[in-house]
């Protein structure tokens, strides 16, 4: 019942435009979800990650542990791409990717703009995160599925053109110079 009260509430994230702003915040979310759902729903929302850990973790929720493995086996095919173009070796664990994702990585590794870049991945997560939507929207993976969205939409919003531009500059200089300093 606590799940149908707070998805009854929240805003919807279709057909949000790029320049909109987001109906609801993470953090605005986390506060409804803090006082309506059981700890054990909570616990899962808390260790839900954009990144998923290299070495999986279990997760009691089938859409969280399909997210974390498409999105693990995404990344794993962007640095297998990346260390190719680069001619260096990379051990893949015995980790079979499909062609697909190598030929979304492909793609991806091919985008001169790094913002554009990043657009076209999140563009490949959010119809993957889509193609794991619940039937139930009134179920406890809704209120992951939606979660998840929430935090890829806010995510590209972060990205600001000035900003990347001097952190590219400071990365590249930094590679060129051979420091081991983190760009700030």
């Amino acid at each position: 019942m606590a799940e149908y009260y707070l998805i009854a509430q929240l805003p919807s994230l279709d057909g949000i435009s790029d320049n909109m702003p987001l109906p609801i915040t993470e953090e605005g979310f986390m506060a409804l979800c803090e006082n309506v759902l059981k700890s054990k729903i909570k616990n899962e929302l808390h260790g839900i990650t954009l990144i998923p850990p290299l070495i999986p973790i279990k997760s009691k929720s089938a859409l969280i542990e399909a997210w974390n493995e498409g999105e693990r086996n995404l990344r794993i095919s962007l640095a297998k791409i990346r260390a190719e173009k680069m001619k260096k070796t990379f051990n893949l664990q015995n980790e079979v990717l499909s062609a697909e994702l190598i030929k979304v990585a492909t793609e991806a590794t091919e985008i001169q703009n790094p913002l554009e870049a990043e657009k076209f991945l999140t563009e490949h997560r959010l119809k993957f995160l889509e193609s794991l939507r619940p039937m139930d929207s009134f179920s406890e993976d809704f209120i992951y599925y939606y979660y998840l969205r929430l935090k890829l939409l806010q995510r590209i919003r972060q990205f600001n053109v000035s900003d990347g531009e001097i952190m590219y500059k400071n990365v590249y200089n930094s590679i060129l110079n051979g420091n081991k300093t983190e760009a700030v």
